[in-house]
C-alpha cells in the first residue's frame, strides 16, 4: 500500500465515498465496511546494567487510520447517513487513541525490559527488535477493543439506522473536532 491508499484521522477531513475503494462483499450484511487501525511509532532506550542491556520503551504515538483499499460501501447505497455511520466508526477509534496510548506507555514504558544477544551492538538490536514485538502485541489487543467498541456502536445504532442512538454517538464525536 503506499501513503494515498491510507487516511490519517483528522478533525477537518469527513469519509468520501471515493473513500471505499474495494470491491463490496456481496456475502456480508453490512452496507459498508471501514477497515481503521492505528500505526505505531515509539523510541527505544537502551542503557547498560553491568553485562547486562535493558530496554525501555518511550514516547509511543498512535496514528488512527483508515485504509481505502479495504474499506467498501454498496453503491446503491450511499448516502449521506451511511457516510456519517461509517465516519463514527474512524471518529470511535479517534476517540480511544489517547486513552490507549497511555495505557501503552503505562504498560511498556514503565520497566526495563532484559534483551538477548552475545555482545552490546547485538543486544542494542535486539532490544529494538524485541520492542517492536512488545508493541505489536499490546497493540493487538487493544485494536480488539477497538473491534468490541464498534460491534456494540453497530448494534446500538442498527448500522446508523437507530436515527437517535446515531445522533447521540454523533454527538460524542463532535468533542473530536472541537
Amino acid at each position: 500500500m503506499n501513503e494515498k491508499d491510507i487516511l490519517s484521522w483528522s478533525p477537518e477531513y469527513f469519509l468520501d465515498p471515493s473513500d471505499f475503494q474495494a470491491e463490496a462483499n456481496p456475502a456480508a450484511f453490512e452496507d459498508a465496511h471501514s477497515f481503521i487501525k492505528y500505526r505505531c511509532t515509539w523510541t527505544v532506550n537502551s542503557e547498560s546494567f553491568g553485562k547486562d542491556i535493558r530496554f525501555t520503551i518511550k514516547n509511543i504515538l498512535l496514528t488512527t487510520e483508515f485504509h481505502r483499499h479495504l474499506s467498501w460501501i454498496r453503491l446503491p447505497m450511499i448516502g449521506p447517513d451511511l457516510l456519517k455511520h461509517e465516519q463514527g466508526h474512524f471518529d470511535l477509534a479517534e476517540s480511544m487513541r489517547h486513552e490507549i496510548m497511555k495505557k501503552m506507555s503505562e504498560t511498556l514504558g514503565n520497566t526495563w525490559h532484559p534483551t538477548r544477544g552475545q555482545n552490546a551492538e547485538q543486544r542494542k538490536q535486539f532490544a529494538r527488535e524485541d520492542s517492536g514485538v512488545m508493541i505489536h502485541n499490546e497493540l493487538a489487543k487493544w485494536e480488539k477493543s477497538l473491534q468490541d467498541a464498534s460491534a456494540i456502536y453497530d448494534e446500538k445504532t442498527n448500522y446508523g439506522q437507530i436515527k437517535d442512538k446515531q445522533t447521540e454517538y454523533d454527538d460524542s464525536f463532535k468533542q473530536l473536532r472541537l
